[in-house]
């Protein structure tokens, strides 16, 4: 395990596949108690920071959102010493005021995902960790200060709904999303958000608006093919404003990787567990995330 802090990056749609292109380094293939990561992970420098690169969908984006180890690829980042995570996801926009290309940091979440593993712990330790703020705020503060740097327009705070898919949206899905309040809606944050916090990681997510779902009709004289273009076309546009708000970013993040933040202890309260109940074998397993609670 490496000694250092270092920023974990997280590439969703489109950045995933962008940043791998771009990022040498060290390529370190692990195989973790939950399985192997989505793929190899890449540590290198970016402006002195140390860095840990993964693609969240795979080589050839061939994992689609409930089909992506997400327990893997957060416990194989911990192991590298990774303390922060940077995350992208593409979304849709549910509201008129965030336009496709834009970046979002969101501060809110509503998880509506049901198939995947949301937990470390499950079946082996009782583990609650606090979630009303499920993104670090001094990690987002970040992120917002580099948007100042950079040309792309860069919101503060919106709620997004995290979706099972890998279908999208109802019309009537949107609409409801909608009437919650809600500013966006992806496939990727959950349980990736959580599992960051039960691994005592710091975690935001930079979210890269592709369209406006579907609540927004189309205009009349789009076909589907020239709507994928678009889509694809604004996810180009957000993958690069991404690139260059981590980017700008990662010059600032020296003293963020110097500083504890309350996520780093989130399970100092959350084993609810007696100690003296737990076997070899889940100690073994589990060990990397409890040892400083349980030794």
């Amino acid at each position: 395990m490496f000694q250092e802090p270092r920023i974990g990056i997280i590439g969703g749609s489109g950045l995933g596949q962008a940043l791998t292109r771009r990022t040498i380094g060290t390529e370190h293939d692990i195989d973790t108690p939950f399985g192997k990561p989505s793929c190899p992970i890449i540590t290198c420098e970016v402006s002195s920071i140390p860095i840990a690169f993964l693609a969240r969908h795979g080589p050839g984006h061939i994992l689609n959102p409930s089909s992506v180890p997400y327990c893997a690829n957060i416990y194989a980042l911990k192991s590298l010493g990774v303390t922060h995570i940077i995350a992208s996801g593409a979304s849709g926009s549910l509201v008129d005021g965030i336009a496709p290309s834009e970046l979002v940091i969101p501060d809110q979440v509503i998880d509506k995902t049901f198939k995947r593993t949301n937990s470390f712990f499950d079946g082996q330790l009782a583990v609650h960790v606090d979630f009303a703020y499920p993104f670090c705020q001094q990690l987002r503060q970040l992120l917002l200060d580099a948007g100042d740097t950079i040309a792309a327009k860069v919101h503060d705070g919106g709620t997004y709904v995290c979706m099972e898919g890998p279908q999208f949206s109802t019309r009537a899905e949107s609409l409801l999303h909608r009437s919650w309040g809600a500013h966006l809606i992806g496939m990727t944050c959950m349980p990736e958000a959580k599992l960051a916090r039960e691994a005592e990681i710091c975690y935001a997510l930079v979210a890269l608006p592709t369209d406006y779902d579907c609540w927004k009709p189309h205009a009349g004289d789009k076909d589907k093919h020239s709507l994928m273009t678009e889509i694809i076309g604004n996810l180009n546009i957000a993958t690069e404003n991404a690139i260059e708000l981590i980017n700008a970013a990662l010059t600032k993040a020296a003293p963020l990787l110097q500083t504890q933040c309350e996520h780093h202890r989130a399970l100092e309260l959350g084993i609810w567990s007696d100690k003296n109940y737990i076997t070899d074998p889940t100690w073994h397993k589990l060990k990397l995330l409890i040892e400083k609670y349980i030794m």
